[in-house]
């Protein structure tokens, strides 16, 4: 398949805006990881007035597609694993062309998993926990059992991404895996929400207790990033953290993960007047 790719990509390694491409080819018969394609040509540009191009082509019984990016596209999938995909394609791609040591440069950082990318992850991963646990606490305590096992089984992925993370791994490849190796008590957690024959709301409840724990024991390490940021001023408004460019990568969940910080007392909520007798601003300290 690679030479039947090669014209497009010679085509594409003359554009003084290319830094690297990388190939990446179907290793089983039905491959999620490409797409179901027969192979991923992929390459990293340094601008493009798209950040993402697709196209797709087909030879004989065979396809391809062709993704062109952005470096700087690339390095927020990187650091923020808003598509996963990608993790996959730079384990097992074959790197066909490399201006100036770009890719290999990049493959190094990939694989080291930079310290701050790693603490700004881990903030990430457990807002979207906080998140995903208190609403199905929430719909557990109604009576909502289905829904809440939803959300259960959603925060229980989040808090193997953020084991995964903490041990220095990146966590988009074969989640559970991974969890069996560095975390068996998370597994097995898991593994008895999943397949255990007790009645559902025998399973949640008993899940919300050893959640619990595994939260409260992860907590500190997985805010040390957002702390970091909001020690940089004496207070914040949740207007100002939401717009600052570090944490705006915790989006929605930022709010959540103020309030759940809060109650744990690990940071404190400040009132200032209004111009509204009794109403008061909401501010942040840590």
């Amino acid at each position: 398949m690679e030479d039947i790719l090669r014209p497009v990509y010679q085509e594409r390694a003359s554009q003084a805006n290319t830094l690297g491409i990388l190939v990446v080819e179907k290793n089983q018969r039905f491959s999620p990881a490409t797409d179901f394609f027969d192979a991923i040509l992929l390459v990293i540009t340094s601008q493009s007035e798209e950040p993402i191009m697709i196209k797709h082509y087909s030879y004989h019984d065979k396809k391809a597609a062709l993704h062109i990016v952005t470096e700087a596209r690339l390095r927020e999938w990187m650091l923020l694993g808003t598509n996963r995909k990608i993790f996959e394609w730079l384990y097992a791609a074959k790197v066909v062309f490399d201006r100036n040591d770009f890719v290999a440069n990049l493959l190094t950082e990939f694989r080291d998993f930079p310290f701050y990318g790693r603490k700004l992850k881990m903030g990430i991963e457990f807002a979207k926990l906080i998140r995903r646990y208190l609403d199905g606490k929430a719909f557990f305590d109604n009576g909502q059992y289905l829904d809440a096992y939803n959300h259960v089984v959603h925060s229980l992925h989040h808090l193997a991404r953020l084991a995964v993370i903490e041990n220095g791994f990146h966590p988009e490849l074969t989640l559970w895996n991974q969890v069996k190796q560095i975390d068996p008590e998370l597994f097995k957690l898991y593994e008895e929400l999943i397949t255990s024959e007790e009645s559902i709301d025998k399973r949640l409840e008993l899940l919300f207790l050893a959640s619990e724990f595994l939260i409260h024991s992860r907590t500190r390490g997985a805010v040390e990033h957002l702390l970091n940021v909001l020690n940089k001023k004496e207070t914040w408004s949740i207007g100002e953290a939401m717009s600052n460019e570090e944490l705006s990568h915790y989006s929605v969940d930022l709010s959540v993960l103020l309030e759940y910080l809060v109650e744990k007392q690990i940071i404190r909520s400040i009132e200032v007047e209004t111009k509204g007798q009794g109403l008061y601003h909401r501010y942040y300290q840590v």
